[in-house]
């Protein structure tokens, strides 16, 4: 902090409404200015996997990196804080001090909606990937905002679920990855969740945000709360949550001025939260440079080069028998299948959503790479929500709710969907509006076809003067928008090839959500039968191998709502089934956010997972399956054989989804390959799994010590040799095994690891130090870290279920460290 800026003394010139006013932002995405004594305002920005700026959707472009989880699953925390840099850069061109990313809950199911946007079911992994992406960003001069503080794992109910956890439970998993963030990597904001964590809401949660971030962590930068998400303004301003999102205020403003005065809540806490705000918006720099920027986009070849390395490296070789891949140069005519082959699919959808530079697709990324002949088929789909149509809608606006007077603005937009977040248009109240969408739109197929409406607001939709889908009247309140829209509307009508239609859209945006978040969207599709997996099955037969892309999108791996299951929809398992049938090499490209169900694995030799590599997608993907780069990822979630292997999908309601509305972890610390490992459930790939392009020996290990006493530390080493003709990576992974304990421990835990980029022949050793931290467990009685004395397993190896080594060491008597 720049010593320059006496805040005390600033806090002393502020009248207690001032203070107040510093506690909520000034709008969706800046904090408040006071000119008088030149309190600048600054702005944050949406991520994790780009900097969207001040518009949620048709804003100014912005470079988009790969989801959470494919940077989760290159194991590469240096790779990492290279991202974050780039991501520093990609704020200040909108104009923000401050990016809201990254996002570290835990993968506890594989149904969760922002699985995409979390590292990893583990939280040692997650805090070591966090810290790398937050050294890079806030290296850059932009502050990290690590959320959802804390246990924001699924979307059902997000709003209001209490999450009901034992606190042993969210020391050793949950808590992890913020604490990591805030003792190693210095972050400099964090935002707490919309759930209740057993009992009270996150941002006015007292235990958590006062006494164990503050407290215990010794945070001391800013809090703020999810947008909308706070909920009592005496409790949040006590506990410590310093910034109201976003504004105008719901919680704060003139109430809080009144519960000062009224003595019920302390004006040195006000006091405490406003220093913060101070200080935040000083060690962005604003104080010094005041004034947000304007937006602007910047396309930078090095920032290209740098995400489709980053997509390469997040992608996860999952099988490959017979080397299938990397594809042969005899391969000199390729069947391009799938609903994925000629979309990109980049990114998760939410607020983790940015207006992308580029959007490469796989046929593009091929194209560039290839002179093979490429034939193409879509033979499935993919959607959650009727498509889209990408051709411009125009738009004229009311003043009214009724569509009543005359126009007051006019705006035309590159699809038939619109949301607006916050801002309209000048002049246009968000909460009092209403709108007529036209456009006129040519089928180019005969057949049945969807017409579709959703709406944040009441909508109804007419063809040719017919109403034909009607959220009008009907309107209520559904899962789509962040649970802020309407359910889907759906209707089919059969349509012919070549005749226009001319498609009308009233909508009006009062509902019974008092948000200023408003949205449209009209879907038309025909969709895909067996007319479509004939073909596909036809060109398979004609190719040297088939490829298929197939998997899910930001509409299924979305911030708002869960995935009802595991399984891939609508025909693309069975175009699989067929395509393989129709020619023996074929090769699968998974692109998903989360673990889905294999029903086809045994009859395909290879498949990749390329989860949603960002903007360069077609790029990073065809660099690995032409081999101009390895797959250098390693699954951060187990996958599971089926939903049932999971462990908050055994049966218990209370546990997933929830029930009555809690949701209780009562599976305590065994999630993922914890869960896996100690109940001796086979998954289909482990934790840790990933193949690649070249081989490797890996020596005896050696530990420094074998008997060691509370405090000290103990050093693995292992020396790796790439044997192959190939460069290539290996992930040294170190599982910690306790042999006795007096609580029910999992089998094992992942406490280190380290990756290794070796060139063919060349060797080096992965040194992996376990602090006693990692051979403990939390005592929620003594309020600590005990690790008892007695024997530790300490095994190493390529996946949780791939170990190539285990060493025995002994801690010599019990130790114990306070919270």
């Amino acid at each position: 902090m720049n010593t320059a800026l006496d805040i005390p003394a600033l806090l002393d010139a502020l009248t207690l409404e001032e203070q107040v006013s510093l506690l909520t932002g000034a709008d969706f995405w800046t904090t408040v200015a006071i000119p008088r004594l030149g309190i600048p305002a600054v702005k944050v920005t949406d991520g994790p996997n780009g900097a969207r700026g001040g518009i949620f959707n048709g804003g100014p472009q912005t470079a988009c990196f790969p989801a959470a989880i494919a940077l989760g699953s290159t194991w590469d925390p240096a790779l990492i804080a290279e991202a974050g840099r780039a991501l520093a850069e990609e704020s200040r061109l909108k104009g923000a001090g401050a990016l809201l990313a990254p996002t570290v809950n835990l993968h506890r199911s594989t149904l969760n909606g922002r699985n995409f946007e979390c590292y990893s079911e583990d939280p040692h992994l997650t805090g070591e990937i966090a810290c790398g992406y937050i050294r890079g960003l806030q290296s850059g001069g932009v502050a990290a905002t690590i959320k959802h503080f804390v246990c924001n794992d699924s979307e059902v109910e997000r709003m209001s679920i209490d999450s009901v956890v034992d606190e042993r439970t969210l020391r050793e998993l949950y808590l992890v990855p913020f604490e990591k963030a805030v003792k190693e990597a210095g972050v400099q904001a964090v935002m707490t969740s919309y759930n209740r964590i057993n009992g009270d809401f996150a941002a006015d949660h007292a235990p958590l945000v006062r006494d164990v971030l503050r407290g215990q962590w010794g945070f001391d930068g800013l809090v703020m709360s999810d947008w909308f998400a706070e909920h009592a303004t005496e409790k949040s301003a006590t506990a410590g949550m310093d910034l109201e999102m976003p504004g105008p205020t719901r919680q704060r403003g003139a109430a809080l001025v009144q519960a000062v005065r009224e003595g019920r809540v302390p004006a040195e806490d006000v006091r405490a939260c406003a220093g913060r705000v101070l200080q935040f918006v000083e060690r962005l720099g604003a104080f010094a440079r005041p004034g947000i920027p304007e937006e602007r986009a910047e396309d930078s070849a090095e920032r290209r080069a740098l995400i489709r390395r980053l997509g390469a490296a997040g992608c996860v070789l999952l099988k490959n028998e017979g080397e299938r891949l990397p594809l042969s140069a005899s391969a000199r005519t390729i069947a391009l299948i799938g609903p994925s082959a000629e979309t990109a699919r980049i990114m998760g959808g939410g607020s983790a959503n940015v207006n992308a530079l580029h959007r490469i697709t796989p046929r593009q990324g091929l194209e560039a790479q290839t002179d093979a002949t490429i034939l193409s088929a879509p033979g499935a789909d993919c959607h959650r929500w009727t498509p889209v149509l990408q051709q411009p809608m125009a738009v004229e606006f009311f003043a009214s709710t009724d569509l009543s007077g005359e126009p007051v603005a006019r705006a035309v937009y590159p699809s038939s969907e619109k949301v607006w977040a916050g801002e309209v248009l000048p002049g246009i109240d968000p909460m009092r509006f209403s709108a007529r969408a036209t456009l006129e739109h040519t089928p180019a197929e005969d057949g049945e076809h969807l017409i579709s409406l959703t709406s944040a607001g009441r909508t109804r939709a007419f063809i040719d003067g017919e109403l034909v889908v009607d959220a009008w009247e009907s309107w209520s309140r559904g899962e789509t928008y962040f649970t802020f829209g309407c359910d889907e509307r759906i209707v089919r009508r059969t349509l012919r090839a070549g005749q226009p239609l001319r498609i009308t859209i009233e909508f009006s945006s009062p509902t019974e959500v008092d948000v200023a978040f408003k949205a449209l969207r009209l879907g038309l599709h025909r969709p895909r039968g067996e007319t479509d997996l004939a073909e596909a099955e036809t060109l398979a037969r004609q190719a040297d191998v088939a490829l298929v892309f197939i998997g899910l999108n930001d509409e299924w791996d979305c911030e708002g709502l869960d995935r009802p299951d595991m399984r891939l929809p609508h025909g693309q398992n069975a175009l699989v089934e067929r395509v393989a049938a129709a020619n023996p090499n074929t090769i699968v490209v998974l692109q998903t956010g989360a673990p889905v169900e294999l029903p086809w694995i045994d009859r395909v030799p290879a498949v990749l997972q390329a989860w949603y590599p960002g903007q360069e997608c077609g790029h990073a993907i065809a660099d690995v399956l032409l081999g101009r780069a390895e797959p250098g990822g390693r699954l951060s979630q187990t996958w599971p054989v089926q939903l049932a292997d999971v462990v908050t999908s055994q049966g218990d309601a209370r546990r997933y989804p929830g029930q009555g509305g809690r949701v209780v972890y009562e599976e305590g610390v065994f999630i993922g390959y914890r869960h896996h490992d100690s109940r001796e459930i086979a998954p289909r790939f482990a934790f840790g799994h990933g193949l690649g392009y070249t081989r490797f020996a890996w020596e005896t290990p050696q530990v420094d010590r074998t008997r060691f006493a509370p405090g000290e530390a103990v050093t693995v080493s292992v020396r790796i040799t790439n044997t192959g003709a190939r460069a290539g990576s290996e992930v040294v992974q170190l599982y910690v095994a306790d042999v006795h304990s007096r609580v029910e421990r999992p089998a094992q835990e992942l406490k280190a690891f380290a990756k290794l980029h070796l060139q063919p022949g060349e060797s080096a050793v992965a040194t992996l130090t376990l602090g006693e931290r990692a051979f403990a467990f939390f005592d929620a009685e003594r309020g600590g870290w005990v690790a008892e004395a007695g024997e530790f397993r300490l095994r190493l190896g390529a996946s949780s279920r791939d170990l190539r080594a285990e060493l025995a060491v002994t801690l010599t008597h019990d130790g114990f460290t306070a919270a």
